[in-house]
């Protein structure tokens, strides 16, 4: 018997014969196929909920209120055409893009010094069980005192915001490399900053990526709600200063056009950025489903 020709089991060999030329998903319907798509399940869940608001939108009938989805729309899209959404959403991008690698850059070096030194892994523990329960939101106040009106106060409490829960699951993540792992790397003489970036970093990224997710939820919550707060900085003011003025002229189309602007930015975050980031990395390597 040839090695390259191995045997092949019966039952494999009547399934040859009933599919000759063709693939086993293809036995499925259509209907069946198409649902599958991720994102056509997703557009029917917004379709749905956008009737739905439609629906409680006319039966509520006050625009103050609760304007309808199409009055919403309309706001948005007058909002684009003149400029000042994309202007507002320019701003509060730039603004949670420094705040966000400020607070991965922080969350690495503080996980790293963990990993490697019994110091390391005190600190971590004490100011996580210190800070991290603290609302990025209350430090506003005195981030205005310490940086003045100006971006710097935004960007203090977005790194805040970040650092504590990405530095949770990177370590937690560290933790969970197994031993074996640790054990090769060890072996082949790596340590340090090598150690960490070729051995700890692949094993844990999913849940590295979980952290990634969860600070930048947790960072873009934070900066509309410090603008709401705070208003605008260095006379400049993003999406949350946009829904803030437009809340006290009593504009509620341009208000939920800001909010939907808010969740737009938010799914295309998580569609394009994380999901692509997840595919090409832990489900290509088995690591993830």
């Amino acid at each position: 018997m040839s090695v390259l020709n191995p045997p092949i089991r019966a039952e494999y060999e009547h399934v040859l014969e009933a599919l000759p030329d063709t693939h086993v998903e293809r036995l499925l319907p259509w209907t069946a196929r198409v649902w599958e798509q991720a994102w056509l399940r997703r557009g029917l869940i917004l379709l749905a909920l956008l009737i739905l608001w439609e629906i409680v939108a006319r039966i509520q009938n006050n625009d103050l209120l609760l304007p309808t989805a199409l009055q919403t729309a309309h706001a948005l899209v007058d909002g684009l055409a003149s400029g000042e959404l994309i202007t507002k959403t320019r701003i509060s991008l730039s603004l949670l893009l420094q705040g966000y690698i400020g607070g991965v850059i922080a969350a690495f070096v503080l996980t790293t010094l963990a990993v490697s030194t019994q110091l390391g892994r005190d600190l971590l523990a004490t100011l996580t069980a210190m800070l991290n329960p603290l609302p990025a939101i209350a430090l506003l106040p005195l981030a205005l005192l310490w940086f003045g009106l100006g971006q710097g106060s935004l960007v203090f409490v977005l790194i805040h915001s970040v650092l504590w829960p990405l530095a949770l699951n990177t370590y937690a993540g560290f933790q969970a490399v197994p031993e074996t792992l640790r054990m090769a790397g060890r072996n082949y003489g790596l340590k340090g900053l090598r150690y960490v970036l070729q051995i700890l970093v692949p094993a844990a990224l999913p849940s590295i990526l979980a952290g990634l997710k969860i600070s930048w939820a947790f960072a873009w919550r934070t900066l509309i709600a410090a603008e709401l707060v705070f208003g605008a900085s260095s006379g400049k003011g993003g999406l949350g200063w946009f829904i803030f003025q437009n809340r006290n002229e009593l504009f509620t189309d341009r208000v939920f056009a800001g909010l939907v602007m808010v969740i737009v930015i938010g799914l295309l975050v998580e569609s394009l950025v994380f999901q692509t980031l997840e595919r090409f990395t832990v489900r290509r390597w088995g690591m993830q489903r």
